[in-house]
């Protein structure tokens, strides 16, 4: 049995004649669809697989979708004869395109056995003896050139036994380590600058251990961390053979990883005997390497010859490289990716000192990795685009320094002196290589326009089309408040499914049953407040508002709509506001326990009338006064008509109910207004602590966010309202009973009903196979709310029954897509990331509001 190992991530070519077997054995061996077919291109292109005069059609689709694919990371299998030379090297161009690794698979049988086959497949008739003869030929002769043509694997399988007894077994690349999940802590440029290396590993919490004469040779973590080196470990520094020793033993016995660096990899040139420049600190390394024995000079070869160009760990969350790597390139394996590992990219320059101008590639990166690598040396570290370059010059004098992922810490510690002067100044915080960067608080309209795909670590990649793009920015770019304040916008919210009841649209019940059939074994039922939503960003000071958000003009925060809007077009009102929950949080010690000194919160702001006055006078009040009047006036004429004795009985019901109906419309809405004088008047009701410095609270269970608003609001000074909840155990029919009672109550006295949320702020559903966010709140609004969102009598049965049909998989969709988006903004602006990446979100969330959902839902 032969055993063929391919890369999972590659370009698979089946080499071999018509008849020989290449479909039957890659449906075998291979997912359908990751076989691309020629005669499948050539039907798609001509609805005939046997028509030769489409094949140049056909192997034009052919090349195209096997590019997309390689594009994707996915392992792409081409199935065609393959055995013309001309045919392989578009497949070798395509594979070198896209960075992955190309595989030929030959399957040599004999001629006899291929026409016996063709024979008995009627659509093969026209295939002519001289066919396979002449495609034997050219098979031949291509066995020998295989390998220099540039496929990496080249597997023959001689004989149809040899092929049947052929199994496939797939081999991870070896920059794959997804697997490895961490903790890590990484660590920039050591140089040779052992002593420095060995204190910088005992301040992570690494415990060194010696050989007989005091050498470290290895250093484990108590706790299972693992260190990851950049590369450079060696030239310049007093110690190369030190450094490489401890690394050597780390890597040995599982306790660390490493990449090459372009230092270790000329290095081994120099060591193999090749012609290299003696220059940049190699001359020490080759010197003090030929005061050690022989075995470990061998030893020392062996692993920096060994060593690989970037791995990406944690499931592909995190990616190290010497001098960093572009998106495209994660995972990938070619030469240039590997040069760009080692080298980055330069844009042809030399400057002022003779050194390479180096592109900065950092400033376009838009990946969801976290890039980590060194090989520019700064004096200062600094996250651009959700990467950081380590080196930080311990060499030159500067300091050695580690980042603890996923915790994001730096440690550094200082370089003991200077042992190598440097070609040219360290670079400070804002150039890289004579290039400079690019602000990371300054927006660029590419970041949000067009058809976009946002990455979010809780739902995957949500789409934004273009045209809703469009819109959000119209808004954005119009009426939001300062950019920098705007770190999150909260999800839309779907009903519960409509009611079992013939004279409700929504009940509890719906609620209880869907979290239930997702296996949520626990739900919190809040009171849903009937106002404005408000995100309120409060800071400590105006000093933090200007060193945490940029903002220089006095605020201490904002107070803004669900559309990113000021909520009220006087800042004072707002800093007003922003002053008593500043006050309550300085009272009941909020600030001290976030250790944060700032917050943001998302509440509830009422009344209604506060903001939305305009709608209420133009769309409310209009509708209710002109039915009451109408009503009024025709049940005078019905009633005038009954005195003169005409039978109008059925009508004059009709038209009192129609009456009553519409007091109750004004009724409904006149529950939620008030009249304000400032904020004489003003109530807010928070009920979720959004984040803090370095913590996303949105994932906490909302039991302790409402702990927390609860002693918010005993401190407050008469602004806040509580927001009443019960836990409902929905394995306790009793527990379900009793919220239902409690949410009855609210709607008759004039509440608007209540959220059912999981008690665990992010929880994954069970009802499908894929494990994914739960609805994060689901609203069961009561009878009489309803009446303002649905007009006067949508009560009547008529009326009811048409509107039960309601569909809410979109608002569903919708819901659960901008919850993910606002948890990746918040992920995103705690971690440090720059503007553009968290707007990327919050636009995102904007962008979506503009698709087409039932506004009443």
């Amino acid at each position: 049995m032969t055993e063929l190992t391919i890369p999972e991530l590659s370009l698979v070519a089946l080499v071999g004649c018509t008849g020989s077997g290449k479909s039957t054995f890659a449906h075998k061996h291979f997912p359908h669809t990751a076989i691309v077919s020629s005669d499948a291109c050539r039907g798609i292109v001509s609805d005939d697989e046997n028509d030769q005069t489409a094949t140049d059609d056909a192997f034009a689709l052919l090349h195209h979708i096997a590019g997309v694919r390689l594009r994707r990371g996915l392992r792409t299998v081409v199935d065609a004869t393959n055995v013309q030379p001309h045919g392989r090297q578009e497949l070798i161009r395509l594979a070198r395109e896209h960075d992955v690794l190309p595989v030929a698979i030959v399957l040599d049988v004999p001629d006899r056995v291929c026409l016996e086959r063709n024979t008995r497949r009627p659509e093969r008739a026209h295939v002519g003896a001289h066919v396979v003869t002449r495609q034997q030929r050219d098979l031949r002769r291509s066995l020998r050139s295989l390998e220099r043509e540039g496929f990496r694997r080249v597997y023959v399988l001689r004989g149809a036994e040899e092929i049947d007894a052929a199994t496939v077994a797939d081999e991870k690349l070896w920059n794959d380590r997804r697997e490895l999940t961490g903790p890590f802590d990484v660590i920039g440029d050591v140089h040779g600058c052992r002593s420095e290396l060995e204190t910088l590993l005992e301040e992570l919490g690494y415990a060194l251990r010696r050989d007989e004469t005091a050498r470290p040779v290895d250093a484990r973590h108590p706790d299972g961390r693992t260190a990851v080196f950049v590369g450079d470990l060696v030239d310049r520094g007093p110690d190369t053979p030190g450094v490489l020793r401890l690394v050597m033993g780390m890597v040995e016995s599982g306790n660390a990883l490493c990449v090459t660096g372009n230092h270790e990899f000329k290095l081994v040139r120099a060591l193999d005997g090749r012609k290299v420049t003696i220059a940049h600190g190699l001359a020490e390394s080759l010197a003090q390497l030929e005061q050690e024995d022989d075995e470990f000079r061998r030893a020392a070869h062996d692993f920096c010859r060994g060593l690989i160009g970037h791995y990406v760990l944690d499931g592909g969350d995190l990616v190290v490289a010497h001098a960093g790597l572009k998106q495209e390139y994660h995972g990938r394996a070619s030469g240039r990716v590997r040069q760009f590992a080692m080298y980055g990219e330069t844009t042809g320059e030399t400057d002022e000192f003779g050194l390479p101008v180096r592109y900065p590639w950092a400033e376009d990166y838009r990946g969801r990795a976290t890039v980590l690598y060194g090989h520019t040396p700064t004096t200062e570290l600094r996250w651009v685009n959700n990467t950081l370059c380590l080196d930080t010059g311990a060499v030159f004098g500067g300091r050695l320094t580690a980042l603890r992922y996923p915790e994001r810490e730096t440690v550094s510690v200082p370089a003991e002196q200077v042992w190598c002067e440097p070609a040219r100044p360290l670079e400070d915080t804002t150039t890289s290589g004579g290039t400079t960067h690019r602000d990371p608080a300054v927006l660029d309209l590419d970041d949000v326009l067009g058809r976009r795909v946002v990455e979010t670590r809780h739902l995957g990649r949500v789409s934004v089309q273009e045209e809703n793009a469009s819109a959000a920015l119209e808004v954005m770019s119009r009426f939001a408040v300062d950019p920098r304040w705007l770190i999150y916008l909260p999800p839309t919210m779907s009903p519960c499914a409509t009611a079992d009841s013939e004279d409700l649209l929504e009940h509890p019940a719906q609620a209880f049953a869907y979290y239930r059939a997702e296996g949520v074994p626990t739900v919190v039922c809040q009171e849903k407040h009937m106002g404005s939503r408000a995100i309120a960003v409060v800071t400590r000071s105006a000093t933090t508002a200007r060193d945490r958000f940029g903002i220089e003009d006095g605020s201490t925060g904002a107070l803004y709509t669900r559309t990113g809007r000021p909520f009220f077009d006087d800042p004072e009102l707002i800093e007003a506001v922003l002053h008593h929950i500043r006050t309550a949080a300085e009272k009941s010690g909020l600030f001290e326990e976030l250790g944060s000194d700032w917050f943001a919160l998302d509440a509830e702001l009422l009344p209604w009338s506060a903001k939305a006055i305009g709608l209420l006078r133009d769309q409310y009040a209009a509708v209710g006064a002109a039915a009451r009047a109408s009503l009024g006036a025709a049940a005078e004429i019905v009633a005038a008509a009954a005195a003169r004795g005409q039978d109008v009985g059925e009508l004059a019901a009709r038209t009192t109910a129609r009456h009553a109906d519409a007091d109750a419309f004004t009724t409904a809405y006149g529950r939620y207004c008030w009249p304000v004088s400032g904020l004489d008047g003003l109530r807010l009701a928070p009920f979720q602590l959004l984040a803090a410095e370095g913590v996303n609270y949105a994932v906490r269970d909302h039991e302790w966010h409402l702990s927390k608003l609860d002693a918010l609001a005993a401190a407050g000074t008469g602004l806040f309202t509580e927001t009443r909840r019960r836990i409902v155990h929905l394995s306790d029919p009793q527990s379900e009973a009793e919220a239902t009672s409690w949410w009855t109550e609210l709607t008759a006295s004039g509440g608007e009903g209540m959220v059912v949320k999981p008690l665990e702020a992010l929880t994954l559903g069970t009802a499908t196979r894929s494990a994914r966010p739960v609805q994060p709140g689901v609203k069961c609004r009561g009878p009489e709310y309803l009446r303002i969102i649905y007009g006067p009598e949508y009560l009547r049965p008529d009326q009811l029954r048409r509107l039960r049909s309601r569909g809410l998989g979109r608002k569903r969709s919708m819901a659960l897509r901008e919850y993910a988006l606002g948890l990746e903004s918040l992920d995103r602006f705690v971690a440090g990331e720059p503007l553009w990446r968290v707007h990327e979100a919050v636009f995102a969330v904007l962008a979506l509001e503009s698709e087409p959902v039932d506004p009443r839902l």
